[in-house]
């Protein structure tokens, strides 16, 4: 192996951890010109975690699979390396190889080799002694791991292909604040006129092309706030937004307390977009503003039948377990958020009193379903306003699962807060959340806004900038 790797000493040499490969089964495809080794501990890691209905057993199968497709037939050559780039549609033209020979490579005392972390580590330690010419890096999503390695002066790196985004800070927030250059640049042949209630505007210059579709536009000290309604070239359309701090537009009793809000409550109004997304910390009162904007459309306009809501059950893992009840008593404790929510919407009626409460209290939870993410598939919604909470802690996968049971006339919002994210090996950067938030930025019928400031209390937002 050594002696036919010298003519391509420009290439990397990557051993994959397991975790890598149950977090991404493609990730064999995506090292490029590089060449890949799995170690058989990794395969022995594979078979021992494919069993179950989880997101990693069924990755692990799914890489099994890819690996058998690939070195089936040639196992005669499997000392040379598997190419992969006809398995890879061109994407990766290095080598795969498995560890074919017995690797006794010694190792510092204190790791004992029974560890399967510490085996991978030896054969790692052995390529870099058969091949000191070449890059041998171990690529692991474990910390630890990556830690080990560097501390026996072995290259090692986490996974980055599944990042959408390098730096959160880059992420789309759906708001963009415009001045009075913008204008003076790009305002010279305007056009304004009314239509239904609203204020349009057509503007042609360098910068319409940096705008994207459903962005949110303020101009600060003037009561100026609009969306993009379409961008074409360097011509783009603006519309007004309906004042939802106004208590006369109060939506479910609920009115926007600040201006990221109103661009929130805007989004989720309007029947032409299909998908929202809506980011924030803490109490910046996503589930809220959300609920409130469903129950509207459910109860009173009627443009949905009812109101579905679901989210990661991330303490208790795979399954919703050993709760008694039905489905949705099962997920009562991890909705929370849900009950506190509606406690306030339904204080909003004064004049009802509590038999008229009890009664709005029993509609709306009529209308309100609660269901569990492990249930998903395979299933479609039509005409459901379909609430995803706690968006952070599902994978880009387990997002595509979710979005993709809508059926015509159901509205997706997604509510999330990426510096909050429980699931192992999910990062800000890799979050499915930060994944829709990328890719849907500019489609015609896709909204996002980051809400900024917390409206819980005095107490919750001195909290959040102290602690």
């Amino acid at each position: 192996m050594a002696a036919r790797k010298s003519s391509r000493k420009e290439s990397k040499l990557f051993v994959l951890d397991t975790n890598v490969l149950m977090h991404d089964p493609t990730s064999i495809f995506r090292f490029e010109e590089h060449d890949l080794f799995l170690p058989m501990m990794t395969l022995e890691e594979l078979d021992n975690n494919k069993k179950g209905m989880s997101e990693v057993a069924r990755n692990a199968r799914q890489t099994s699979r890819f690996i058998e497709e690939l070195i089936s037939g040639r196992e005669l050559d499997l000392y040379e390396g598997v190419a992969l780039e006809e398995a890879s549609k061109g994407q990766a033209t290095g080598r795969l190889f498995l560890q074919t020979e017995a690797i006794t490579s010694v190792l510092p005392s204190q790791l004992p080799m029974g560890k399967a972390d510490n085996q991978i580590l030896g054969v790692v330690h052995h390529l870099q002694q058969m091949q000191p010419k070449r890059a041998v890096v171990l690529v692991s999503k474990d910390i630890n791991m990556r830690i080990k390695a560097r501390a026996m002066g072995l290259a090692a790196e986490d996974y980055f292909n599944d990042k959408v985004l390098e730096d959160t800070d880059l992420l789309y927030t759906g708001i963009r604040e415009i001045d009075l250059a913008f204008w003076e640049k790009n305002g010279k042949d305007m056009q304004s006129w009314q239509e239904g209630g609203k204020s349009y505007w057509r503007l042609k210059g360098p910068e319409c092309p940096e705008l994207h579709t459903n962005q949110m536009l303020f101009q600060a000290g003037e009561p100026f706030a609009a969306r993009v309604v379409s961008v074409e070239g360097k011509t783009a359309t603006f519309e007004s937004l309906k004042d939802y701090s106004h208590q006369k537009n109060a939506i479910w009793g609920v009115t926007a307390r600040n201006r990221e809000q109103n661009f929130a409550l805007n989004l989720l109004m309007n029947p032409d977009i299909d998908f929202v997304s809506l980011l924030g910390q803490a109490g910046t009162g996503k589930t809220l503003l959300t609920l409130a904007a469903g129950l509207a459309q459910t109860l009173e306009s009627k443009i949905y039948t009812e109101i579905i809501m679901t989210r990661v059950t991330v303490p208790v893992g795979e399954d919703i377990g050993f709760l008694p009840g039905t489905e949705e008593e099962k997920m009562q404790p991890w909705m929370g958020a849900l009950e506190d929510n509606l406690d306030v919407l339904n204080q909003s009626d004064a004049e009802a009193g509590d038999w008229g409460r009890a009664a709005t209290r029993d509609l709306i939870r009529s209308r309100i379903k609660v269901k569990s993410l492990n249930f998903m598939r395979g299933r479609t919604f039509l005409s459901k306003f379909l609430i995803i909470d706690e968006a952070q802690n599902l994978t880009p996968k387990q997002m595509k699962t979710l979005i993709t049971r809508a059926g015509p006339g159901t509205k997706v919002v997604c509510l999330g807060n990426i510096s909050q994210i429980d699931t192992p090996y999910l990062t800000e950067g890799s979050s499915g959340l930060t994944f829709v938030v990328d890719r849907f930025k500019g489609w015609e019928h896709g909204g996002h806004v980051t809400l900024q400031r917390g409206e819980r209390s005095r107490l919750a937002d001195h909290a959040a900038e102290v602690l």
